[in-house]
């Protein structure tokens, strides 16, 4: 609780005297102040205070306005009478009260949050009480400095859907990441578009739960590069290292924002992984990234570094890896197995559904599960 400033009530008193400030201003401070001070304000002084501050808080100047909204908003004992004349001054001061914990219904809060101008709007964005709704109405009006502050406010839940919103647009505004980062509700998956900027352990985390989604779900296996498309992609990398870019985007199916965050990620990590994803080997990706003549290329340690994270990520994990911190949309998969119909008689003994065939890249159930246990064990 604050106590009163002996300095400001110093000088305060040294206004008053040469006649620099109204004394009622003076005297509604140092009574807000000495009234805050109180561990356990009496009734009749509240009530006395409320029917001061009511009277001169019309009449006051904005600047002690704002500085007895930043100090009553959130106090508990703040009479209802006093928020709601500061309130009615408007501006800068209801900005105050809702920056510092002015009381709010969720249905007052979502009603600013669709009505209220850019002050309010970022007031209501820090405080520990948005609802869901609100959030979300916040997000979809699209201004960095709203999504930023929704992003550093770890008091309030981030919905769903608003972490969706964030992340894709992380991808072209990276101050966004770090932030998106800390945020401990959103799950290895819904973070997995951050890789390139997660820790060791984030990462770790990050490829066991796509591995999980795999090992339940798994990708189409997918052929190795074709000879004559990696000998130009070698061939692009010594000599035109954005032609290159551009033709690993285009076999993910990837445009022109594809191939620039590519070129853009200094690190060559994202150049690694949409390697290893179109089915080159660790070796043939290593010439590849050292032909591009670039920094990470001329550095062993640079090079090792991305040897190892090729090596410990498995074709189909990069490639949900890379289509998630690209932003792209996987090719819809083809059918697999023949049609058997229900009532045929050739295929009693091994009815599919029945557990005595399986295809070959299905694995079974407890498989899964082993797979899926160590996951649960470091979440």
């Amino acid at each position: 609780m604050t106590k009163p400033d002996a300095q400001e009530l110093a000088r305060l008193a040294r206004l008053a005297r040469e006649g620099g400030l109204d004394l009622s201003q003076v005297s509604l401070r140092v009574k807000t102040d000495l009234l805050l001070s109180a561990s356990l304000p009496q009734r009749d002084d509240l009530a006395a205070f409320s029917e001061m501050a009511t009277a001169l808080i019309p009449t006051v100047d904005e600047a002690t306005a704002v500085i007895l909204a930043r100090k009553l908003a959130g106090w508990r004992h703040t009479p209802a009478p006093v928020l709601q004349a500061l309130r009615a001054r408007g501006g800068a001061i209801f900005t105050e009260l809702l920056r510092h914990g002015l009381p709010l219904g969720s249905a007052e809060i979502e009603m600013l949050a669709e009505t209220g101008d850019a002050e309010t709007l970022s007031a209501l964005a820090s405080r520990p009480d948005l609802t869901n709704v609100a959030t979300l109405m916040l997000a979809e009006r699209d201004s960095e400095g709203l999504d930023l502050a929704l992003i550093a406010n770890t008091a309030a839940p981030l919905p769903r859907t608003a972490a969706a919103i964030l992340i894709a647009r992380s991808r072209h505004r990276p101050a966004y990441q770090p932030g998106l980062l800390q945020r401990t509700e959103l799950s290895n998956l819904e973070l997995a578009p951050l890789f390139l900027r997660a820790d060791t352990e984030r990462r770790l985390s990050i490829l066991d739960s796509l591995a999980a989604l795999e090992a339940l779900h798994p990708s189409e296996r997918s052929l190795p590069i074709a000879a004559a498309t990696l000998s130009e992609w070698l061939a692009l990398a010594s000599e035109d290292r954005e032609q290159a870019f551009d033709a690993i985007a285009r076999s993910f199916g990837g445009g022109a924002a594809f191939a620039e965050a590519m070129q853009r990620d200094s690190s060559r990590e994202l150049a690694a992984l949409a390697l290893i994803a179109s089915g080159t080997t660790v070796e043939e990706a290593t010439r590849f990234l050292i032909r591009l003549g670039d920094e990470s290329a001329h550095s062993v340690e640079r090079i090792f570094a991305l040897v190892a994270l090729m090596r410990s990520t498995r074709p189909a994990i990069a490639r949900r890896l890379v289509q998630l911190i690209g932003g792209l949309v996987p090719a819809a998969p083809h059918r697999r197995g023949q049609h058997q119909p229900a009532m045929d008689p050739s295929g009693t003994p091994v009815r599919a559904g029945t557990g005595a065939f399986r295809p070959e890249s299905q694995p079974a159930m407890s498989e899964i599960l082993g797979r899926v246990g160590p996951q649960r064990e470091r979440s």
